[in-house]
């Protein structure tokens, strides 16, 4: 499967890189964002990478062109991995009507209800198909990725390191979708993906996911940022759901509450560094 480079710039004496290839999952072409550190430049240079899943009308180049994550990542030496957060073109009826269903919202899962199902399967996109193409393609060593993200990509974050444990060696989250069944976005989009049988929406709910889990599934922790003056925090972001759910097993938590800042991207680059240090320590 050939990956088409459809920008390259050099950045902290790395590579910047935007790409474009045909999914084999999605059916579709899909877009995606990489940061490659100057260590990956080495002879047979393997390195660690991170997944950033972006939020809800975002898309591939969101976080590296407003997350700061770079400098960071290039001292570390760390790869950077940020898909879309949706396909693009499936024609779906109503895709493009509203900001937070179709379009720009994945919600980082396998629909399975018609007619998302035929190409909104953006979980299966990344575990399946994503990193196993990135691995082959790139210096990154496929056995050191962790993964974090904002919003519904903090929810998505949560959910695929907790369904794939085996994948992802680390995860944190900045104002994550935390109990999406128990939320407006998260009814929304569940329904419409997935339909009404609420037991297939606990699959896909961080709150729920770790209240089934086994004892601490990350025993080197996970680390949450919620700002307290993020305009969705009481209707949509519940994050005391999760927070009592991993008291519940043990597993470590650290969930940093922060006056006087918003969900946005001033609020994330903000705590960016103590992520890429996190995950650093753990992979």
């Amino acid at each position: 499967m050939s990956l088409e480079i459809v920008g390259e710039h050099g950045c902290f004496g790395g590579l910047q890189r935007f790409y474009k290839h045909e999914s084999q999952v999605i059916g579709l072409p899909m877009k995606f964002s990489v940061f490659l550190p100057p260590q990956a430049k080495q002879a047979h240079a393997k390195v660690p990478a991170l997944v950033y899943l972006a939020g809800l009308t975002c898309n591939e180049e969101t976080f590296m062109t407003k997350g700061g994550a770079q400098q960071l990542a290039a001292e570390l030496g760390i790869a950077l991995i940020a898909p879309d957060t949706s396909p693009r073109g499936a024609g779906a009826p109503g895709e493009t009507d509203s900001w937070d269903f179709g379009v720009g919202a994945g919600f980082y899962l396998d629909a399975t209800e018609a007619p998302w199902s035929k190409h909104y399967r953006m979980e299966s996109y990344i575990t399946d198909e994503l990193l196993p193409l990135v691995a082959a393609s790139l210096p990154i060593d496929s056995k050191r990725i962790g993964i974090f993200g904002h919003s519904m990509g903090g929810h998505g974050a949560l959910t695929l390191a907790l369904r794939h444990p085996d994948l992802f060696k680390s995860v944190s989250a900045f104002a994550p979708i935390a109990a999406p069944s128990q939320c407006p976005w998260g009814h929304k989009a569940f329904t419409g993906y997935l339909g009404t049988d609420k037991t297939e929406w606990a699959k896909h709910d961080a709150t729920a996911l770790m209240t089934e889990a086994g004892k601490a599934p990350f025993p080197g922790g996970i680390l949450i940022d919620q700002g307290l003056a993020d305009k969705f925090l009481a209707e949509q972001l519940h994050p005391h759901l999760f927070e009592a759910a991993c008291r519940a097993k043990g597993q470590p938590l650290t969930l940093r509450r922060h006056e006087g800042y918003d969900h946005g991207y001033y609020f994330i680059s903000t705590f960016m560094n103590d992520h890429l240090r996190f995950h650093a320590a753990q992979l």
